[in-house]
């Protein structure tokens, strides 16, 4: 225990900042110690006693760094082997996380993703490629940025049109900012065996450059460099010409029943990493009570596609859904999230929203694994819709969110009348699934996969600020947290489509944003060419009409990719506001380190600094702390 006088010389000297929230921190801990010595007392009145308490409280003191040391090792597992040292165990062996999203999939890239919403530019030249790409990552128009400036602001709201336009050789893709649409992959299960698959595309992108593109499986925001050999006219020598082919979007399958893993790799996988299953089961049991077949509604949105798909007497004898009922808990990812499968439930599927559970078609639960017995509390909530479900009633239940996504199948063994289990990186599909649930099928879509741009418009919970989306997952795993695990690893939108929501939302009137990801800093390290969150907030500063949207939030920082580009953005940018939201989880070096939160405290003090003397001293500053880890 740190003596009471030096935790307020350490406030003091390290000012006001630094000071409350080591002191909110260091009292709450003594408080704590001074409870258990204040009724160690009463337990036994002797100094022995006493002693013996104490020396209980170091042993459960060293319990707990024996149990944390342990979560390191074991979320970094490693083959053991008599013969071997423990160090050479660990260089060979180590297994630690995908950083990468392809790389974390558990399926195959190709049977995944269907195709991609490419454009292009065309040059003669690598030395034109390469100056073609340093003039898109500057802001797109020659008119924007000098060559030698490192800091041009991101002045076109689309700088990979603009770049194709001044720049491009293709006369056909130019004008329209290199535009060649669809591309289907030609590793596809339904394209492998079809040669002609991009026939309609082939005169603009020959297929050596398709062929390599996805062989890098790309995503939303990628921009890659690719060579390509073309005949030249009359039997002359082959030319080379290359082509920046940036993908803007990408097509999704929902694989029904995900069989392709490699369970001997998914086996391998350290703690902590997300996992999962897709499953469909046609052939429901029947429910206790009255040993009915469970059913669901059908929507209105699919009776069209009925006769075409031959499920017409399947789902005639089956009410429509008219109404639902949406419950959340947990952060403002769920919040958001929420506000999309409204979206979708509403404009897509036409349902009204319900403010009484016990009558309403769908039941959704949108749920959060952060607190303490999560799983206990969805079972207390799901029971009275079960019983509906039991009596006979149409209607489906779904779970969404970061239990349904660590839970996966067992929800549906502990509660056979829940019909679809999706993880968030699903929310976008839930008209998808629920197409399957109307057949009277049990869902499962928990297997880790690639987000994608969907059309749904949210529906807002608020007439004035809106959250919107930058960033999914995280890569942190920090040794207290789940959102990894449940959430997966971090996916950047492109900077193009978070404008298009920006803007979308300036001409409803909103007059604030709150940009969201559970790690922002580490926006559009995933994106190749890599991004940064400073880049982000320029684009967006420059490209949001005056009189619209006039102030622009963000979280949640992380202190180990706190970067001075930022600081900079937010004090010299009119739209972004002067507020840093950014959690130092403890004070202590050692806790940190346990943590696995990767800086310091004087690291995390030395941000802080340059925070007041950047952006001013009228600069807001807020974060979390953990007592008691």
């Amino acid at each position: 225990m740190v003596p009471r006088h030096h935790l307020y010389s350490r406030c003091h000297n390290n000012g006001g900042m630094r000071g409350v929230l080591f002191l909110v921190t260091a009292t709450l801990l003594m408080s704590l110690n001074q409870i258990s010595l204040a009724f160690a007392p009463q337990i036994s009145s002797s100094a022995s006693s006493l002693t013996q308490n104490k020396k209980s409280m170091m042993r459960r003191k060293n319990d707990s760094n024996m149990y944390r040391n342990s979560f390191l090792l074991f979320s970094a597992p490693t083959s053991s082997s008599s013969s071997e040292s423990s160090e050479t165990k660990s260089s060979k062996n180590k297994v630690w996380y995908p950083v990468k999203p392809t790389d974390a999939l558990t399926s195959k890239y190709d049977s995944l993703v269907r195709s991609a919403y490419c454009r292009h530019v065309l040059v003669e030249t690598r030395e034109m490629a390469d100056l073609a790409l340093k003039l898109y990552l500057k802001g797109g128009s020659s008119s924007n940025a000098s060559e030698n400036d490192e800091n041009s602001p991101l002045s076109s709201a689309d700088p990979f049109g603009s770049m194709a336009r001044d720049v491009s050789i293709c006369a056909t893709t130019r004008e329209e900012g290199g535009k060649i649409g669809w591309i289907n992959n030609p590793g596809h299960n339904d394209n492998i065996n079809n040669e002609d698959c991009n026939e309609v595309v082939s005169t603009l992108v020959p297929k050596d450059v398709i062929d390599a593109l996805f062989q890098m499986k790309p995503k939303g925001g990628d921009v890659f460099t690719i060579p390509s050999s073309q005949e030249g006219v009359n039997g002359k020598e082959k030319t080379m010409r290359w082509h920046l082919v940036r993908v803007d979007d990408i097509l999704i399958d929902y694989l029904p029943n995900s069989n392709d893993k490699d369970k001997g790799e998914e086996a391998l996988l350290p703690i902590g990493s997300q996992k999962g299953t897709n499953k469909v089961i046609v052939n429901r049991s029947k429910l206790k009570g009255l040993g009915i077949v469970p059913k669901a509604p059908t929507f209105e949105y699919f009776k069209g596609k009925e006769n075409e798909k031959g499920f017409a007497t399947i789902t005639s004898t089956r009410d429509t859904a008219k109404s639902y009922h949406i419950s959340t808990t947990g952060c403002q990812m769920n919040v958001a999230d929420t506000e999309r499968l409204e979206g979708i439930l509403q404009n897509q599927l036409g349902l009204e929203s319900i403010s009484t559970a016990s009558k309403a078609d769908v039941i959704l639960l949108n749920t959060c694994t952060i607190r303490d017995h999560a799983e206990s509390k969805l079972y207390d909530a799901l029971g009275p819709h079960a019983a509906r479900k039991r009596k006979g009633e149409q209607l489906a239940i779904v779970v969404s969110g970061c239990v349904a996504q660590q839970e996966g199948e067992a929800l549906l063994k502990r509660i056979p009348e829940i019909d679809l289990v999706m993880g968030p990186q699903y929310t976008s599909r839930l008209a998808d699934l629920l197409e399957d649930v109307s057949r009277g099928h049990q869902v499962v879509a928990t297997d880790p996969s690639l987000i994608h741009e969907d059309l749904s418009r949210p529906i807002r919970g608020h007439p004035v600020r809106a959250w919107v989306n930058v960033i999914h997952g995280c890569n942190e795993h920090c040794t207290y947290c789940v959102v990894p695990g449940v959430r997966g690893v971090e996916q950047s939108r492109t900077m193009e489509n978070i404008l298009k929501e920006c803007l979308d939302l300036a001409e409803q009137g909103y007059k604030e944003v709150t940009l969201l990801g559970q790690n922002i800093d580490a926006y559009g390290r995933d994106i190749m060419p890599r991004r940064t969150f400073a880049d982000l907030l320029t684009y967006l500063n420059e490209n949001i009409p005056s009189g619209t949207i006039e102030r622009i939030r963000y979280v949640t920082s992380h202190p180990r990719y706190f970067s001075d580009r930022v600081i900079d953005a937010v004090a010299s940018l009119d739209k972004v506001c002067e507020c840093f939201h950014m959690p130092f989880q403890s004070g202590d070096d050692s806790v940190l380190k346990d943590m696995r939160r990767g800086y310091t405290f004087e690291s995390y003090m030395s941000i802080i600094r340059k925070i007041r003397k950047i952006a001013g001293v009228d600069a807001s500053i807020c974060g979390d702390v953990i007592v008691g880890f």
